[in-house]
């Protein structure tokens, strides 16, 4: 049973005081720039039903865990390549493209036939450089699926699962929607393994790389389901172009997950439960298991 550890640390009240102000001026501008651009966002403005969609796969080569790990080859294709394959498979996408700022991420997608959009070297996150390459798209689209490059098992059922969850209008006031599922209890305190709570009606209701819920015991519960997040993110188009205009928030930079900036400035996301065994791809020591459990279910 794996127990979460945590050490508590006696704090004065200055530094309190100053954490809450410098709480409230972050919040603060967080608030207001969502409150300039929520008319724009609201459910009557989308109007139409959500139709085209892209599945964008942001790619870089410098990573601080896994230099050049777009290209890394996994039983004999590079793992961009793989994922990208996966990715055309999905019924609910109109285009699939690449966005990378590398040239030799770049020459390897389009030597296996990806269409390639250059980004600059300033994009913070993935979705910073999604969004730069839809402007640069000719066509329009109303679904923007954010794809991580690192899943190269991700199941098309789930891209088509959170595209429709913007579609079908489940949720028409929801302008994000991604992907859970069970969290296995070891990895309960794993902070490369993102959790998810979510309401009764489907929209989440906090990430966190910490144990959520926490129990008193500090343990995990092994009964209780828990949620792990997929990386997997669908965006509305319009949305999107705000996100980066949006200030970052003390939450997200805390937990460092930029899908807590959507939540800070008020928006709707809507999750999706889906039963699925996450098989990313973190570090050197992760691409042995990838291959051998694409050995076992024969995959080539």
């Amino acid at each position: 049973m794996a127990i979460c550890e945590s050490s508590s640390a006696q704090s004065g009240t200055n530094s309190e005081k100053s954490w809450w102000i410098l709480h409230g001026l972050v919040a603060g501008a967080a608030i207001a720039a969502a409150a300039a651009s929520y008319v724009a966002l609201s459910p009557r403005w989308y109007g139409k039903f959500r139709s085209r969609a892209v599945g964008i796969i942001p790619a870089r080569f410098a990573s601080s865990r896994f230099q050049g790990k777009p290209l890394v080859q996994i039983l004999g294709k590079p793992m961009i390549q793989r994922t990208w394959e996966r990715a055309k498979m999905a019924g609910t996408l109109d285009h699939v493209v690449v966005a990378t700022d590398d040239e030799k991420i770049a020459e390897c997608c389009r030597g296996f036939g990806a269409d390639v959009i250059m980004t600059s070297e300033s994009c913070r996150n993935g979705t910073e450089r999604c969004n730069e390459a839809l402007q640069k798209l000719e066509k329009k689209y109303d679904i923007v699926v954010n794809i991580q490059g690192d899943e190269p098992l991700i199941e098309p059922e789930i891209i088509d699962g959170v595209v429709q969850a913007l579609q079908l209008q489940r949720a028409p006031d929801a302008v994000f929607s991604t992907a859970v599922t069970s969290l296995k209890p070891e990895d309960g305190c794993d902070p490369n393994r993102v959790k998810c709570v979510v309401d009764n009606r489907g929209y989440a209701i906090y990430f966190s790389r910490g144990l959520i819920p926490y129990n008193k015991s500090g343990k995990v519960n092994p009964d209780f389901p828990y949620m792990l997040h997929l990386g997997i993110q669908s965006f509305d188009t319009k949305f999107l172009k705000i996100y980066p205009e949006l200030p970052p928030t003390p939450l997200q930079l805390e937990e460092d997950l930029e899908q807590l900036k959507v939540l800070e400035n008020g928006y709707k996301m809507k999750v999706i439960k889906v039963d699925h065994d996450a098989h990313g791809v973190d570090t050197p020591e992760d691409v042995e298991k990838i291959e051998s459990l694409m050995r076992e279910r024969n995959l080539s």
